[in-house]
């Protein structure tokens, strides 16, 4: 699709669905520098992403925030992650800076396990931090670190939600897999975990965390897209629970650096037919009860 036709497209999915809007609550905005070694990244074909991932929303912030807007997106995230130690509050300060001029970005901050971890983050949620990013992936950590002990405790109480990308795909790391993090919710049971691209590809290992955990949540990034379906694809056998866990599964994209059209990844959600309510209920009512939009 071009963008016209997605904003044709999403337009009409809306309004059929009676929607004020989509909230995504995984998309990526981020310093320039940072967002564009990424993007080198995802151009080399690097290890972590498998194969070759063409950027379809490569363009200057104000130009990506139009797009998203023009789509019906009425609240995302700026989820950023640290690949190394100081680093993570420098991305928070950008972050915060990015909210204040940004309103209908979701204020969004990160972490990674080192000694400061446990002060920036209780500053961030003091600040008005309403979502944190972590990825074990690129990380590299073990979620269990005894650096982020303090950190799960604290996002804890404070109920705050935190996108997790802790799933093997699109290619495992050290620490990724539904174990380690399984580990940390026996824990810290009450963790708002949002696990990032349904857990991709342990679909059904991840499936079994949110049955265990009441406060587990999913998101759909890139799964169920022709992209994903060829790798990993989400198994039929499934999709009984995905009906259980309606309200229990948020919309995501990964816009910018999603290598289709935006249009896509709703489309690809209609496919599973699974009805107009699951719909409403993934693409904007859980996401909006979650962070109090409504």
């Amino acid at each position: 699709m071009t963008d016209a036709d997605d904003t044709t497209y999403l337009a009409a999915f809306r309004t059929r669905l009676g929607l004020p809007g989509i909230i995504d609550v995984h998309t990526h905005f981020m310093p320039d520098q940072v967002l564009r070694k990424v993007w080198a990244y995802f151009d080399s074909a690097g290890p972590l992403t498998g194969r070759a991932w063409p950027i379809t929303y490569r363009a200057d912030e104000q130009v990506r925030l139009k797009t998203l807007r023009d789509f019906g997106v009425r609240a995302f995230t700026a989820l950023v992650y640290p690949h190394k130690p100081d680093m993570a509050a420098w991305l928070n300060e950008w972050t915060a800076d990015f909210a204040a001029r940004t309103p209908d970005c979701l204020h969004t901050a990160t972490f990674f396990p080192e000694p400061p971890a446990a002060s920036y983050v209780r500053e961030a949620v003091e600040r008005g931090a309403r979502v944190f990013k972590a990825h074990v992936q690129v990380g590299g950590y073990h979620p269990g670190d005894p650096l982020l002990d303090p950190v799960w405790g604290l996002l804890e109480d404070a109920r705050v939600p935190i996108v997790i990308h802790c799933g093997s795909g699109p290619a495992p790391g050290t620490h990724t897999g539904p174990d380690p993090i399984a580990g940390v919710l026996r824990r810290f049971p009450r963790l708002r975990l949002i696990v990032a691209h349904m857990g991709t590809p342990e679909y059904s290992e991840f499936l079994d965390l949110a049955e265990a955990y009441a406060d587990v949540r999913l998101d759909t990034t890139m799964v169920w897209t022709d992209f994903s379906e060829a790798d990993a694809p989400f198994p039929v056998h499934e999709h009984g629970r995905l009906r259980a866990f309606a309200d229990r599964i948020l919309f995501g994209s990964d816009f910018p650096n999603i290598p289709h059209s935006y249009g896509h990844s709703i489309e690809a959600l209609e496919r599973l037919d699974l009805g107009d309510d699951w719909l409403r209920q993934v693409c904007y009512r859980n996401a909006a009860a979650l962070f109090g939009l409504e």
